[in-house]
């Protein structure tokens, strides 16, 4: 069996050129990251110092026998202290609901009650099945136009930056989680799908689902005061 080897450019020019394509394949391949941050900047903050907004938008992060991750968990855990502390007066949960077994929305909606949020004050978006589509269905139906987004710390400039290119004012708060496999999991993962979002956010494609607008974040407003 013959092995292919790698022949590099024997003249000066041939690896100059080389070495440049090289270069600029890094450069495109850090872009999507390098607008993600720049995007971010200044907008993540902690559940002490972030603005009051009127609206926490919660992203899903899976279920384990029907009950929430421990991330998602601490997701919802933040949630529930910015309501406490009158950061926000509704919480909006975004999750994958494609399958009658498997339920986030309604599982956050649960964790949370526990945790003294009312039941009037949570609104459930049942197809909010990646980041862009729960912040294109956050602004077209359900209205949001400013928010405080909650995820991990890893994931909460995609959040910001995919939620701002979708018309959501946002400001985000990284739940910090331990270095542990599924932290470095989600680390890579971001990497990977920073060149996604770039996408989303510039040819914006409608989510997998739509639908009608909806009053749910209005009237949990409402009943708010």
């Amino acid at each position: 069996m013959r092995r292919l080897r790698l022949r590099l450019p024997l003249t000066t020019r041939g690896r100059r050129r080389a070495v440049q394509a090289l270069m600029a394949g890094c450069v495109l391949a850090l872009a999507p990251a390098t607008w993600m941050h720049t995007v971010a900047d200044g907008r993540v903050r902690t559940v002490a110092d972030v603005p009051t907004q009127d609206v926490a938008v919660v992203f899903g992060a899976g279920l384990w026998k029907g009950r929430p991750t421990p991330y998602l968990a601490h997701r919802l855990d933040a949630a529930a202290e910015l309501y406490r502390a009158g950061k926000v007066k509704v919480v909006l949960v975004t999750g994958d609901n494609s399958r009658a077994e498997y339920d986030e929305p309604d599982a956050m909606r649960t964790y949370l009650t526990k945790r003294g949020v009312p039941d009037g004050r949570i609104v459930s978006d049942y197809a909010g099945f990646d980041t862009w589509d729960s912040c294109v269905r956050a602004k077209k139906i359900f209205g949001v136009d400013r928010a405080v987004l909650v995820t991990q710390g890893f994931h909460i400039r995609r959040a910001l930056a995919l939620c701002g290119a979708a018309g959501v004012e946002s400001y985000g708060v990284g739940v910090a989680e331990p270095h542990d496999v599924t932290w470095y999991y989600g680390g890579t993962r971001e990497m990977l799908a920073a060149g996604k979002a770039a996408l989303d956010a510039t040819l914006r494609p409608d989510p997998r689902f739509l639908g009608e607008r909806e009053r749910g974040v209005p009237e949990a407003l409402a009943s708010a005061g």
